[in-house]
């Protein structure tokens, strides 16, 4: 890779950040704090001057792609670098540098994957993404963080491996050419191809593969949980839309996910548990778009993707800024809470709305794309699952989240308005909310589209549809109003099975395992080592009396030769040519005595 390709690729400029940010910390802590807002800023230029291809770089016969950009590319490129200023401007006030370095190494794997075009490339920044947010977990410093850090870990890592040995099928079967990052027929996909997609579905939370994320994401740090909610699921949307458009798994898979998120997330009592579930139901809207694999509904997961990275991330920036303020995250101990915190309430409305589609917001511009699509390509059932999930999101999080935090009953919670940079990201995340939601927002938003489709977001059915639903939703938490009232307790979820799973596979490894293991030191000891110390004393014998012996004896007897022939040496020639005449004449007489 040239000098001038790596300069440009924005990665680059994160990864040095996040290296720096020790030292930058011991030079003077409010460098640190503006790298944190250049770089991010930087890479939003840089990004509208990268070129088609660049930083290919043969590596053993290799070729590994850096840089690969067109349409599907930028408009991810473009929101993962928004979303880096954002995070900036919101974890300006942390002062520990090791934060930072984990958040940028963690930007830095996902632009790396989003511009790679070939696998190898995509393993390694995937890897990084990986283990550089198990930090964002661990930097909380709380036991139940330390152990969801450890199981995130333990995760990716598996999906990591999948993913790893797709790719070394598809390099035995195909061969270099199959090393590049390119879409996959669905008509001739194998065991490699669908170990990928496997690999690639982990990270997108995918049911069942999905329990990591509502585990991780709540014990994370504030300001680590926004850049969480963020990068690792969305850069797997791309990473699907790029490789595996169309496929039905993803489109029946997606569906599924929608209703499961927003279920969970009805019945959770924690609020960074209900965002996190929900980010499982808006992604698989993303991933549903990907699966039905038409013009309309991957524009739609696009779209959405971009949507849902802002708001999503409002909506944790709000509530981490009540955890930040007042220690809690739970609803059945908050309350009234927007006498003491009214920015962040207006800010958390805010997003609330806009992930329930709320016209004039960007959720009502980018989700009903992806609905379209779904009629579009006449999957009527499809249809029904994502109408019914925009109902449990309303539900959820657009009126159950901000109504028993900042309204319901007074817990006498204190606290007070979040930090000056933290209402300023969560102010320009909620610009954005209203800003793609309509007029030349959303024509700015749908240019950036990788494909060309007309679609009209605000017509007179879509507009009925909408308040329809957000009418009869809002009627029903009124009613059940009640029921829906938070309760201290713990809902379980497929991450019981490897919970559960690990411990016993520590009973088995402390208990029948490590008593085996006892069991044959035993024998060694008793058995064992007396009889290899035998079997080494009879070698040893054998060595010496054998074979050394045998060894010995022939050098002794060739020495003892040699000395006998030396005496018989006088040193007069005139005697050896007397001798040799002598021996000539024994040999005649002897053959003329034959003859």
């Amino acid at each position: 890779m040239t000098s001038n390709a790596l300069l440009m690729h924005p990665a680059t400029w994160f990864f040095l950040a996040a290296i720096l940010m020790p030292v930058l910390k011991r030079i003077h802590p409010v460098l640190m704090k503006l790298a944190l807002v250049a770089v991010p800023a930087l890479s939003i230029f840089l990004i509208y001057q990268l070129p088609e291809s660049f930083g290919t770089v043969n590596w053993m016969g290799f070729d590994l792609v850096f840089g690969r950009v067109d349409k599907l590319t930028f408009i991810f490129l473009n929101v993962f670098t928004i979303m880096a200023l954002i995070g900036g401007f919101y974890t300006m006030h942390v002062k520990e540098s090791g934060h930072h370095t984990a958040a940028f190494l963690y930007v830095t794997g996902s632009l790396g994957v989003t511009l790679c075009g070939d696998y190898l490339t995509l393993f390694v920044f995937w890897e990084l993404m990986a283990f550089a947010s198990t930090f964002l977990v661990w930097y909380r410093k709380k036991k139940k963080s330390i152990e969801a850090g450890f199981r995130y870990l333990l995760v990716h890592t598996a999906g990591g491996l999948v993913l790893l040995a797709g790719i070394f099928l598809r390099y035995q079967n195909v061969g270099l050419e199959g090393l590049a990052f390119e879409q996959i027929a669905k008509d001739g996909a194998t065991l490699a191809d669908y170990l990928i997609m496997i690999g690639f579905m982990l990270n997108a939370a995918v049911p069942p593969i999905h329990a990591w994320l509502p585990d991780a994401y709540p014990e994370a740090t504030v300001g680590g949980a926004v850049f969480m909610c963020a990068f690792t699921t969305k850069t797997a949307v791309y990473v699907l839309a790029r490789a595996f458009p169309g496929f039905e798994a993803l489109a029946i898979l997606g569906a599924v996910m929608t209703i499961y998120g927003v279920a969970y997330a009805v019945i959770e009592n924690d609020a960074r548990r209900i965002l996190a579930y929900h980010i499982v139901s808006q992604v698989g809207y993303m991933v549903c778009g990907v699966g039905i694999g038409t013009a309309m509904s991957l524009n739609g997961a696009c779209a959405h993707a971009y949507a849902h990275i802002l708001y999503k991330a409002l909506l944790f920036m709000g509530v981490g800024a009540v955890l930040e303020m007042t220690g809690k995250s739970k609803l059945n101990e908050l309350g009234g809470m927007w006498k003491r915190m009214p920015w962040a309430m207006v800010f958390t409305v805010i997003g609330g709305i806009s992930i329930s589609g709320f016209p004039l917001t960007s959720g009502f511009v980018s989700k009903s794309m992806i609905i379209a699509g779904a009629g579009e390509a006449h999957r009527p059932v499809l249809l029904v699952m994502l109408s019914l999930a925009a109902v449990g999101t309303f539900l959820s999080v657009g009126i159950k989240l901000p109504y028993f935090i900042w309204f319901g009953k007074d817990s006498g919670v204190e606290g007070k308005d979040a930090h000056w940079n933290m209402n300023l990201a969560m102010f320009i995340a909620a610009f954005f909310c209203f800003f793609l939601g309509f007029g030349p927002g959303t024509a700015w938003l749908y240019s950036m589209l990788p494909f060309e489709v007309a679609y009209h977001p605000y017509s007179s059915y879509h507009l009925s549809e909408t308040f329809q639903i957000l009418s009869f939703t809002a009627l029903g938490f009124y009613l059940m109003v009640n029921k829906l009232s938070p309760s201290d307790y713990i809902s379980l979820d497929l991450d019981w099975f490897y919970r559960k799973g690990a411990k016993v596979f520590m009973w088995v490894a402390k208990k029948p395992v490590n008593a085996f293991n006892e069991w044959m030191d035993n024998v060694y000891r008793t058995i064992g080592t007396p009889l290899t110390m035998a079997l080494a004393r009879a070698f040893t014998w054998f060595d010496k009396e054998g074979i050394d012996y045998t060894i010995d004896g022939s050098a002794r007897q060739v020495v003892e030769g040699g000395d006998k022939l030396r005496q018989m040496q006088t040193g007069q020639i005139q005697q050896y040519i007397g001798s040799a005449v002598a021996a000539v004449f024994v040999i005649l007489a002897a053959v003329v005595l034959l003859v």
